[in-house]
């Protein structure tokens, strides 16, 4: 019986993955956990064998969660679940011990099939990950000193405002968003660079002209 922990904020994920695996014989969901610091505690307690995992999460994101699972449990098999589709975010993943990485449109029998894979030892990227990856490897050679994603235009313009010293209500009222939007936006944008903190992003931010 294959042991699966799912970690996701979103409980309509959690749901759906453990409606997908429920009917597998082999598979058992033994745990579940909305964010970083719960899914830590919990798994102390051991008894998982493969971890879904999403990267965007509230806390510690999904990237730092798995260096510290790995840290507590090297035997863990971790897969990384996002709708992230960056090359540099995968490669971070795999870079801090995933053992796979599938989109969220990924079907059931992808879901599966990678279950099974990881759990055997072997590496699991689906199929439009793997041409990501191996886009970027053949395009590297062309690549820029920026390392990171291209930014969107909202997420740049919240960045500019941060930059600027404005407080997260006073860039919501400027950009008529919502005080939650403009924390989504400053997650996403924590992700994507690799940063602790705010002040880790602006560091980065100024040092690649990330606003520009």
């Amino acid at each position: 019986m294959i042991k699966v922990f799912i970690i996701d904020d979103h409980k309509m994920v959690i749901d759906g993955l453990q409606l997908i695996l429920q009917p597998e014989k082999e598979i058992a969901v033994v745990g579940v956990a909305t964010h970083g610091e719960e899914a830590i505690e919990k798994i102390k307690k051991g008894n998982v064998d493969v971890i879904l995992l999403d990267i965007n999460m509230p806390g510690i994101n999904g990237i730092d969660t798995c260096k510290r699972l790995l840290e507590l449990d090297k035997t863990l098999k971790i897969i990384a679940i996002s709708m992230h589709s960056e090359s540099s975010l995968i490669k971070m993943m795999l870079n801090n011990g995933a053992k796979g990485y599938i989109l969220k449109n990924a079907g059931q029998d992808e879901v599966i099939n990678a279950i099974n894979k990881v759990y055997e030892g072997k590496m699991y990227l689906d199929k439009e990950v793997n041409e990501i990856v191996l886009n970027s490897i053949a395009n590297n050679s062309r690549k820029t000193s920026n390392p990171f994603p291209t930014l969107s235009r909202r997420e740049k313009e919240v960045l500019c405002l941060i930059l600027d010293e404005y407080t997260t209500q006073e860039i919501a009222t400027k950009l008529h968003i919502s005080f939650g939007t403009v924390e989504t936006h400053r997650r996403n944008m924590l992700i994507k660079v690799g940063a602790r903190n705010t002040a880790g992003l602006v560091k980065i931010a100024l040092e690649y002209e990330l606003n520009k």
